[in-house]
């Protein structure tokens, strides 16, 4: 063995273990993903996280109801005719929406022998309409509930049609995503890995808990 000269250093060279290619990318991935969907779903998530406290909580956040009456008049040969498949529909529908400026789509349409009933259903939201089919008057009632229902029935998709269901259908995808990025992120810190994955079992086993203990 030959003998180190005094007086002389030499610099030893500590390779590192390179993670496989597959570890980087998805480590990458997993970061990138929770960044922006936790920008793009920000409000989102936001929305419902307040939506939630307020319908846990309805007596604290109990709005006033406004209700507005009118009365009107639609064509008579709209409603008065012998066969109930005759009668104006739709025509009636436009003009009542028309003229009152009503928000909620139709939840019924019920027709007797002397009146036509009209339901219209949204969120926060209802309005009726009875015409009579002898004379073609009608007397229409509004009734909102006010922002916080209207945040409710949001949450809940109450009488908000296809197009919002979609969204919460999103929003869910959104939130789903997030939880899994960030436990994937996790995975590859390994000085927080262990504490991580204890507060997520501590997590579980309280919900876990309180269910089965205080729960009916």
């Amino acid at each position: 063995m030959a003998n180190i000269p005094s007086g002389t250093h030499h610099l030893v060279r500590v390779s590192k273990v390179k993670q496989p290619l597959w570890k980087k990318r998805t480590a990458s991935l997993s970061r990138w993903l929770h960044i922006y969907l936790s920008m793009v779903s920000f409000v989102i998530v936001l929305f419902f996280a307040v939506t939630g406290l307020t319908l846990n909580h309805a007596d604290w956040f109990d709005g006033k109801e406004t209700v507005n009456k009118f009365t009107g008049t639609v064509p008579l040969k709209w409603v008065k005719v012998k066969d109930t498949a005759a009668i104006a529909k739709l025509e009636i529908v436009e003009l009542l929406k028309h003229k009152h400026h009503i928000k909620g789509d139709v939840s019924d349409f019920i027709i007797d022998d002397g009146q036509c009933t009209i339901s219209f259903k949204g969120p926060g939201y209802s309005a009726d309409a009875f015409i009579d089919r002898d004379n073609g008057t009608y007397k229409f009632k509004e009734s909102s509930l006010g922002l916080v229902a209207l945040m409710n029935d949001l949450h809940k998709g109450r009488d908000t049609g296809k197009k919002w269901s979609y969204l919460i259908d999103i929003a869910a995808i959104f939130m789903t995503l997030l939880s899994l990025t960030g436990i994937i992120m996790i995975c590859f810190m390994k000085k927080k890995r262990v504490n991580g994955f204890l507060l997520l079992g501590a997590g579980a086993l309280i919900c876990y808990l309180v269910y089965y203990f205080m729960v009916p």
